[in-house]
């Protein structure tokens, strides 16, 4: 639909827009749910990701961009895999490329930040400190646009003078992205001041691209209706929305605005199914309310420390759904044969931190187990992979080798998952009690 749409410079596409802590995936389904076209992931730095790990969530059928410490920075699904945007910030042409790459068979488009005002953003060059440095928009748009197999745009803000600004996206158009967003405020300027619609117009008239009209929350755009009203007096082709969109996703929706209670129930039963973190569900749930944020049910919400504490029927639901079908591949792994690969014995085998707590470790439990059988203690071989510097582990155990197939980002989980692989060839499976401790047991003994 995006590239579609792009390509034939269409009218009234409706976006959500690229927001931190809002566009994480439980805002951007609820978005398409009630009407959007396309929804913006949100703005995520080149050098966070660039270090991350894609990784198939078996369970919750998602897609995970993994950091070496464990954190999910980027969450998507085959739903939305034809209408989400990644965007990026970036001050780098080749770093932007070796995200660009890492991301894009699970996209829609690549957006670039060149718009954001924020210190977290502009002290490392990025967002809107790129405004004042086309060189180098113009080398990052390049290098994407000639790497990647997605259409690639960015977002920008207006200049302080129409002219410069129009030389800008002039500018922008020659690096063949697909489409532009402008955000019709100065750099300095805030929501609460009112958006600049003859730039945007002034924009759209210069170039022949789509331009997807930004920052119309504060005034013009209250409801469905007012979207048009938006997109035909900025001249653009599209329109993006953010704040009236994150205080009430079915801004969307062309039947009107649903009450808030239903639209909070629905993005929290995403935020539970995709296993969104509870502090990021809690800030869009805030936002939602917004000024009922110090009501009962208000203080409910910002009392919440997990999912759990959000007092949804839908919780324990989707808790025993997603065990069914953890215990269902542990099951598979289980009863899969090793592969010989040369003179070690390989399982797929991930190690995930959250599923092994410290106190008893698959290294630890496999030490313990090698000291009662009185054998050598284990002994470990790392390797490391040039191409994106990833990990792997072979364990040897009474002279055999075990080792995952899979990579890992660390050295230290690359030998836990070899030590799961031993013990699970072993015959050692692991059992979690409720409180979270790590039980392991010789299958066909019991416990």
């Amino acid at each position: 639909l995006l590239v579609a749409s792009l390509a034939r410079c269409s009218s009234n596409i409706t976006a959500l827009a690229p927001m931190v802590r809002v566009g994480t995936l439980p805002m951007r389904l609820l978005a398409l749910d009630y009407g959007a076209d396309v929804v913006y992931c949100e703005e995520l730095i080149d050098i966070k990701m660039a270090q991350c790990q894609r990784v198939v969530n078996e369970v919750l059928d998602t897609v995970d961009f993994v950091a070496p410490d464990d954190r999910v920075m980027f969450r998507t699904c085959e739903r939305e895999k034809d209408r989400v945007v990644f965007q990026m910030g970036t001050a780098d042409p080749d770093r932007a490329l070796t995200v660009a790459k890492l991301v894009e068979q699970d996209v829609a488009a690549i957006d670039v930040n060149m718009g954001c005002p924020k210190e977290y953003s502009t002290k490392g060059g990025m967002g809107a400190a790129l405004l004042s440095d086309p060189d180098k928009i113009e080398a990052i748009l390049r290098k994407l646009v000639g790497g990647v197999n997605k259409p690639v745009t960015c977002k920008i803000r207006i200049l302080p003078s129409l002219e410069d600004t129009i030389s800008l996206v002039k500018r922008i158009e020659k690096t063949g992205v697909a489409a532009i967003a402008v955000h019709g405020r100065f750099k300095e300027e805030r929501p609460r001041h009112p958006v600049h619609c003859d730039y945007i117009q002034a924009v759209a008239n210069a170039v022949s691209i789509p331009v997807i009209a930004n920052g119309g929350s504060l005034d013009p755009v209250k409801t469905y209706a007012n979207i048009e009203e938006f997109r035909k007096a900025s001249g653009a082709s599209s329109v993006m929305l953010a704040r009236a969109a994150m205080w009430n996703p079915s801004v969307f929706r062309s039947k009107g605005l649903l009450p808030l209670e239903t639209v909070m129930e629905e993005y929290l039963k995403y935020a539970i199914r995709y296993d969104n973190h509870a502090f990021n569900t809690k800030y869009c749930l805030c936002q939602m309310l917004r000024d009922k944020v110090e009501t009962p049910q208000g203080k409910l919400v910002q009392a919440a420390q997990t999912n759990a504490e959000f007092r949804c029927e839908y919780f324990q639901q989707v808790q025993e759904e997603h065990q069914v079908k953890r215990d269902a591949l542990q099951t598979n792994s289980l009863h899969g044969r090793p592969i010989m690969d040369g003179d070690s014995q390989c399982v797929r085998m991930y190690m995930f931190r959250r599923e092994y707590p410290p106190q008893i470790t698959p290294k630890m439990f496999l030490l313990e187990w090698s000291r009662k059988e009185k054998l050598e203690q284990p002994t470990y071989e790392m390797v490391q992979r040039t191409q994106d510097r990833a990990f792997q582990s072979t364990v040897t155990v009474a002279e055999k080798k075990y080792r995952s197939s899979l990579w890992e980002k660390s050295k230290k989980f690359a030998e836990q998952a070899a030590a799961i692989v031993c013990l699970r060839v072993l015959g050692y499976q692991r059992v979690v009690s409720a409180k979270r401790t790590l039980v392991w047991f010789v299958k066909g003994r019991g416990r």
